[in-house]
């Protein structure tokens, strides 16, 4: 059986070894990168199961590795950053990323969220069950086997929580989900205080859907209980 392979894209050298060190003991195959195009190489040239980028590295910074990576691959890809201000959190899970860490950072808690990353991904690649049916909904077309969303004919590309955010709504058209039962289903992690993460994944979900924020088109804001997808 093939080891989990774990990328570490970190100019700091120090850093990395931490990171790698951990992620061995649990088992899993590392790969370093030591600044932004050695990682687009890595992922380019082997089979990589998930990321961990530095934001500030040489060549290209992690916000344009991570673009670049979401153009053609669905690996989760977590920050490890010394940027700590919400803006930039912000930033990158606007651009693709699923989770976010700050550094200085507790190893057990990053082994933690690795692990819950890991276990999203192997169940979303997993042959899709029958009640994982193409859906359409005003203009839209969800399909989960092609992991595609097409708009009046138009091919939209989300990210994979953006993805995984709008099929949860279409798939219930008549349920209100609050953002804590979103982050519970989407992340598969308990919710602690981290609503904002769900509202700013919604936020540019509508912004690609298109939607003019005042009429919800298509995801409704049920203000002070969450939101529903219109039928």
């Amino acid at each position: 059986m093939r080891r989990i392979t774990i990328l570490i894209a970190d100019d700091e050298v120090e850093i990395a070894d931490l990171v790698a060190l951990h992620l061995q003991k649990e088992g899993y195959h590392i790969v370093k990168a030591s600044d932004g195009k050695a990682a687009i190489h890595a992922i380019q040239s082997q089979s990589i199961d998930l990321a961990i980028l530095d934001i500030m590295m040489p060549e290209l910074d992690g916000y344009k590795v991570t673009r670049q990576i979401r153009e053609k691959y669905h690996l989760p890809i977590i920050f490890l950053s010394a940027k700590t201000s919400d803006l930039d959190k912000i930033t990158g899970l606007v651009m693709g990323a699923d989770d976010y860490m700050t550094k200085p950072f507790n190893p057990m808690e990053l082994m933690a969220r690795v692990n819950s990353q890991l276990r999203r991904s192997k169940l979303f690649n997993q042959p899709a069950a029958a009640n994982k049916r193409v859906l359409e909904a005003g203009g839209l077309t969800i399909s989960p086997d092609q992991h595609t969303v097409t708009l009046y004919g138009e091919v939209i590309e989300l990210t994979p929580k953006e993805f995984d955010i709008l099929y949860l709504l279409t798939s219930h058209p008549k349920q209100i989900f609050s953002v804590e039962s979103i982050f519970q289903q989407v992340w598969g992690e308990a919710y602690y205080e981290r609503g904002n993460t769900v509202m700013v994944h919604i936020r540019t979900l509508r912004k690609k859907l298109g939607e003019d924020i005042s009429k919800n088109k298509f995801i409704k804001t049920i203000w002070g209980v969450g939101y529903t997808i219109n039928e």
